[in-house]
């Protein structure tokens, strides 16, 4: 096996190549059947062998030589989950013997950590094993050190990454929409999941691997449970139905049906002997799992009931409502044993411990409270989420309890003293439902990113920390200089970093509210910063000092910007003026009035004469800086103008709308030149080339487009995949920089004078890939994407939702794309 194993062998060279491209012949070919045997069974030979494994030994070294070559193996021949097994078949073992394998044991466990992490990439596109594997993984996993010579050449900075591997073990990956519950079954071998795309998903736990999608619903599922026995999985769906599934084959074995409205909640009870279903019709109804027949209704709720649960010995059933209380009822009869108040907002979830003590509930009051079940008294309340929470639940042997909220975290604590013990990051949205295996090793968790996150619960209090923010990242800007780059979070903080290192330059505080934008003046010597507490504020790009803070609106900013000769600042806020300031004192230089709505954008001609004002009143206004004054006002939208830009020789000025058009206009004369039509969306963003003669619009059809000024004919088209909120040329007019990265313009007219200086590369995010070019050359990880994103120098700065900004930094001229295409072509 040893010796046939080595990187590509099956010679897909693209980066970002997938197993899907390649036929089974090709792999049979390169991967021979006694070596995939040897992949997939050589860990059970040990096993069966019963040998005592060393440090150093023939195993050790085969892992520290050839452990990525056969996950990269496994991967082409689909078998990579059977990888994840043999690596916690291994770990056993080790742990079962001798002292003397504590080197070789930290490397298997590290392995296993390893694959758990990028599963879900090495499966489709094993080269990613050498580039995205390796980069996202911790500094200090010891399979990061023993292959960093594997990473790809064209790497000059890898993004700084936490040292240590956290709780989150593994993220599953394949709902298109929302996942909104979650559960294991009782014998521990699945794990379901339930989403709005209508379907819920079978997975495999200890390796992630898919077991199987169950469609049928008509809207979307919310909440699934299994029975006791792990025979039946229960599905609770908008469509008003619970269905009911056998988990081992995938097949329907019935639908029950008679709620009014969405069935939120499925609970079965212990004894198997009922199915409890609660809806928005305001009513929990009881099942018999076995037959589907209704056993009864119970009423009493005066508001949407949100969940179900039974007690542990099936003698009570408690259910949650929209109407601030929890209910507690008799199963067996219907009549009510209590009503529990006290929360200062409805209920979203309630749960009973398993060995009865107690009852918690949680609420959009951000809280958890903890009540005493037998006498319904309020044990006490859980506080530390900074936002509503979705769901709670209690560990099988009663001594965790876990909340899981929008403020995207799941919080552990200890229900006998209400202490926090740990916070689960990771999701980049509400979490909506949590999970303990029956085993206790695992902790699931379902969130509105469309994904499962498995989490090794002994391990949440060790969570490190990382330099960064600690909301997510709204903006990224770079200097004009290229020296520094700027991030704007939702945590009321600016920071400053290098970007050729990554090192933190300094955190600018004093805003009250969260910084969504971020400005540098052209000369870098300031930079503004604009957030929700109506303030723009000036600070030392270099030191970081406070320059100023410029107050005077009486609504939100929504945008900022310099003039070309750094001489001014201009804002424009919700209070439908703009202000102008003098950015070296901070003194107001005077209010501009006369929008009738929001003012969004604003823009200075490249002389700095005039300036440029949109508005959700539909109109353009040009004002005269010199006086003040209003030079015009120009109409012809028929919705709010989104952003205005000058050509660079100042002749003509573009307005883009919500109206789905771009307006050209004579800006001398205040008169239309042309209106370009063909985006079937708003429009957002607007930029002219250097030589003023064509230009970019980006809309929310996922297009740019680019137009011949003279002609107003559209010349070219772009497919983003993304919105786009930011554009500009490029120096010599070949390349568009947007809010994703570089794009590459084909096939334009030649122009005079064509800058060749600056040489820029296309380097672009599109969904979950750096594109180099057209080819995928990095996977990034969820808790990796970009919220923010700006590119310079081949380098790309990304500001995330967890609130990192991370920078990557590649050699354009040793990434072999276009030519390695060619070559697997003619190999083919």
């Amino acid at each position: 096996m040893s010796k046939h194993l080595k990187r590509d062998m099956c010679n897909l060279q693209l980066p970002g190549a997938l197993t899907s491209e390649v036929e089974d012949g090709e792999v049979e070919k390169c991967i021979p059947l006694d070596v995939q045997y040897a992949c997939r069974h050589w860990v059970y030979h040990v096993q069966q062998s019963n040998i005592q494994l060393y440090d150093n030994d023939q195993v050790h070294i085969f892992l520290r030589k050839h452990f990525l070559y056969w996950l990269e193996a496994l991967s082409l021949i689909g078998r990579l989950y059977e990888g994840v097994l043999a690596l916690k078949i291994l770990e056993s073992i080790l742990t079962l013997q001798s002292d003397a394998n504590h080197d070789l044991l930290a490397l298997v466990y590290d392995a296993k950590r390893f694959v758990l992490n990028a599963r879900s990439i090495i499966e489709i596109a094993p080269l990613q094993i050498y580039s995205s594997a390796l980069v996202f993984s911790p500094s200090r996993s010891g399979i990061r050190r023993q292959f960093r010579d594997q990473a790809p050449l064209w790497f000059k900075n890898t993004p700084v990454v936490p040292p240590d591997w956290n709780p989150s073990l593994q993220s599953l990956v394949g709902h298109s929409d929302d996942v909104s519950a979650v559960s294991f079954s009782p014998d521990s071998r699945l794990l379901a999941s339930a989403s709005d795309d209508n379907t819920v998903r079978l997975w495999d736990p200890s390796t992630g691997a898919s077991r199987g999608t169950l469609k049928g619903h008509l809207d979307s599922v919310i909440a699934i449970a299994f029975s006791p026995d792990s025979q039946l999985l229960a599905s609770a769906s908008r469509d008003n139905t619970v269905r009911l599934w056998d988990p081992s084959t995938g097949v329907l074995r019935g639908t029950l049906k008679g709620h009014l409205d969405s069935v939120w909640a499925v609970a079965f009870s212990p004894d198997n002997q009922l199915l409890a279903s609660a809806s928005f019709d305001n009513t929990v109804r009881l099942w018999d799992p076995s037959t589907g027949a209704s056993c009864g209704t119970f009423d009493g709720h005066t508001g949407w009931v949100r969940a179900v649960t039974f007690s542990p010995n099936s003698q009570l059933l408690a259910s949650a409502s929209q109407d601030n209380t929890v209910r507690l009822w008799d199963p067996s009869t219907g009549a009510s044993r209590g009503t529990l108040e006290g929360h200062l907002g409805s209920f979203w979830a309630v749960v009973f411990s398993p060995d009865s003590l107690h009852l918690a509930s949680a609420s959009c009051d951000n809280t958890v409270r903890l009540w005493d079940p037998s006498t319904a008294a309020l044990r006490g309340t859980l506080e530390g989420h900074s936002e509503m929470i979705r769901a709670v639940a209690f560990s099988p042997d009663s001594q965790l309890l876990a909340s899981a909220s929008d403020d995207n975290t799941v919080r552990l604590w200890d229900p006998s003293t209400g202490a926090s013990r740990g916070t689960l990051m990771g999701h980049l949205d509400s979490v909506w439902a949590v999970a303990f295996s029956p085993d206790n090793q695992l902790l699931a968790s379902a969130s509105f990113d469309n994904t499962v996150r498995l989490w090794d619960p002994s391990t949440a209090a060790s969570c490190g920390t990382f330099d960064g923010h600690t909301g997510w990242v709204r903006a990224v800007t770079f200097s004009p200089n290229s020296q520094l780059l700027a991030s704007a979070s939702q945590d009321n903080t600016v920071r400053l970093w290098d970007p050729s290192t990554g090192a933190s330059r300094g955190t600018l505080e004093g805003h009250l509210g969260s910084v969504w934008a971020v400005a540098f003046s052209p000369d870098s010597q300031l930079l503004a910063s604009a957030h929700f507490d109506n303030t723009v504020r000036l600070w030392d790009a270099f030191t970081g000092a406070s320059r100023g803070t410029l107050e005077g609106h009486s609504g939100l900013v929504f945008a900022v910007a310099f003039s070309p000769d750094s001489q001014l600042h201009a804002s424009a806020s919700s209070d439908n003026t703009v202000r102008l300031w003098d950015p070296s004192t901070g003194a107001s230089l005077g209010t501009l009035e006369g929008h009738l709505d929001f003012a969004r954008a604003v823009a200075f001609s490249p002389d700095s004469q005039l300036l440029a004002s949109g508005s959700n009143d539909n109109t353009i206004r040009l004002w005269d800086l010199s006086t003040g004054a209003s030079h015009c006002s120009l109409n012809g939208h028929t919705d709010s103008v989104c952003a205005v830009t000058f050509s660079p020789d100042s002749q003509l000025l573009a307005s883009a709308s919500c109206d789905n058009t771009v307006r050209l206009w004579d800006s001398s004369t205040s008169s239309l030149r042309g209106t370009l039509e063909g985006h079937p969306d708003l429009v957002r963003a607007v930029a002219f080339s250097p030589d003023s003669q064509l230009l970019a619009s980006a809309s929310d059809d996922n297009t740019i487009k680019v137009w011949d000024i003279k002609s107003n004919k559209e010349i070219q088209k772009l497919i983003t995949e993304e919105e786009i909120y930011y554009l500009t040329f490029s120096s010599n007019g070949d390349y568009l920089g947007t809010s994703r990265g570089i794009l590459q313009l084909k096939n334009l007219p030649r122009r005079d004078e064509q800058s060749q200086s600056n040489q820029l590369y296309p380097l672009y995010v599109s969904g979950s890939w750096v594109k180099f070019r057209t080819e995928n050359i990095l996977w990034l990880p969820p808790e990796y994407r970009p919220r923010s994103l700006a590119v310079r120098n081949n380098i790309l700065a990304i500001g995330t939702s967890l609130g990192r900004v991370i920078f990557i930094e590649i050699d354009p001229d040793t990434v072999l794309l276009a030519s390695s295409y060619v070559e697997r072509e003619s190999c083919s």
